[in-house]
């Protein structure tokens, strides 16, 4: 149902007094469609009073009905229904969206090379494998498979103000982790081989929730060339990062929790 308020002009109401008397207003399936306008009528001013003056002079069920139908013929009309407002993007972040995306359906191994965290990291003698495993032309959906730990995907956006990353986190049987979502938008035009992700609100505010506000400057980058693809994470004090070799796909791993195969 279009969610817009309409006035009914005169012309407008020619027209639907013409339509309606060329429709069986007993036809089940414009009684129908009468249903769902009645429930949501606010969108639909009838002056009734006006309607004298185009041979509906009586305000019955019947002659109710025959206008509203008639409405409804008109909406479904191609010059009533309004065109989607277009989602628009630049071309360094069309570049990198679609350096991304030629690698779809494909899945590839990596490596940690920079982390400087204090203490053991849940990364050590894990097999890393990044695999680009759902496109459409504004999403972009990368599982980041940890050994046995299918937990994290990656979910590349074009938001018409540019590009956002999120990270979904998830459980074993798919429910939402508590630090889940988190991610940034980019603030500039990058590059088609490069974009950066500072942390956006929701993300700071979740941090400093969870006790660990000092990643509320977290900055994540993803680069992607020939031969590399790297995921980059940055702060004051904290770098961390994955090279992915793009020469040498390897199979496919199991959706991500949470995700249908």
């Amino acid at each position: 149902m279009l969610a817009f308020s309409l006035k009914i002009s005169e012309s407008f109401l020619r027209k639907t007094n013409m339509i309606a008397n060329r429709y069986n207003h007993d036809n089940e399936m414009a009684k129908e469609m009468v249903e769902v306008i009645i429930l949501c009528g606010y969108w639909v001013n009838l002056p009734l009073r006006g309607l004298t003056r185009y041979g509906i002079k009586k305000y019955d069920n019947e002659n109710i009905m025959k206008l509203l139908t008639a409405a409804t013929l008109l909406m479904a009309t191609p010059w009533v229904i309004a065109r989607p407002a277009p989602l628009v993007s630049i071309a360094t972040h069309d570049a990198f969206f679609n350096n991304i995306a030629a690698y779809c359906g494909k899945a590839f191994e990596g490596k940690v090379t920079v982390d400087n965290a204090q203490g053991p990291s849940s990364f050590t003698d894990k097999k890393l494998v990044m695999h680009v495993r759902k496109c459409t032309d504004n999403e972009l959906q990368v599982p980041f498979h940890v050994g046995d730990d299918a937990s994290r995907t990656w979910i590349i956006t074009k938001t018409g103000s540019g590009l956002s990353l999120k990270h979904d986190h998830r459980h074993e049987d798919g429910s939402d982790d508590i630090s889940t979502m988190y991610g940034g938008h980019t603030l500039d035009a990058g590059f088609a081989q490069m974009q950066s992700f500072p942390a956006d609100q929701y993300s700071k505010e979740l941090f400093v929730s969870q006790g660990i506000a000092q990643s509320a400057g977290n900055t994540w980058q993803m680069y992607i060339y020939p031969k590399v693809f790297t995921y980059r994470l940055i702060r004051q004090g904290r770098e961390f990062k994955v090279d992915f070799d793009l020469t040498k796909p390897v199979k496919a791993p199991a959706a991500p929790w949470g995700y249908v195969n």
